[in-house]
């Protein structure tokens, strides 16, 4: 009886160890397909991370791209503008050395000469300079019965005149010039108060 005894505990302990190998097997299984879900769904979540990432990237290398054409863009534009300007004063150094001369010729014109026919020369070569300077786009600033404009006449005498307006170019004592659009002389002029 003893060894009934002793013989069904230990078959008692062999089913026991037996159900718990089976209950253990169950879990690792469960476990086992658990866990497959887990890494998918982590793999997933990684990959997903990983997409926000690289879209995240490609949007800002977009706008990196972005910035850099509208630079490039506004590059363009500004040494083309600065190559028109170039063009379109090229001879103001030039003319701004002729202005002086030109102002000694109309002064001699104005004196009465001797020989008639040195004025007519003296004229036909003022003429000639003139007429180059005006190919160039140079145009003298109207003046004298215009009304003071501070960008195009430099005021250096006030005057009280009844036979002009208030604020109004009396007399011219310089000529001014514009190249183009761009004054490069103003007129020295007296204006009345």
């Amino acid at each position: 009886m003893f060894l009934t005894g002793v013989n069904e505990r230990a078959l008692e302990e062999v089913t026991n160890m037996d159900e718990n190998k089976q209950q253990t097997e169950e879990v690792e299984q469960e476990e086992v397909v658990e866990n497959p879900e887990q890494e998918v769904v982590e793999e997933e979540a990684a990959e997903m991370d990983e997409v926000a990432k690289l879209q995240q990237e490609k949007d800002e290398t977009y706008q990196r791209l972005l910035r850099l054409q509208a630079d490039y863009d506004n590059f363009r534009r500004r040494t083309q503008k600065d190559r028109e300007n170039d063009r379109k004063y090229k001879s103001q150094s030039l003319i701004e050395e002729l202005l002086p001369a030109l102002d000694n010729f109309e002064r001699a014109l104005q004196v009465e000469a001797q020989d008639e026919k040195y004025a007519e020369g003296m004229n036909m070569v003022y003429k000639q300079l003139k007429s180059a300077l005006e190919k160039e786009g140079l145009e003298e600033i109207p003046a004298v019965g215009e009304e003071f404009d501070p960008h195009m006449h430099q005021a250096v005498m006030q005057v009280e005149d009844e036979n002009y307006e208030s604020n109004v170019v009396v007399e011219e004592l310089q000529k001014g010039y514009k190249l183009n659009d761009r004054v490069i002389r103003p007129s020295m002029v007296k204006v009345n108060q």
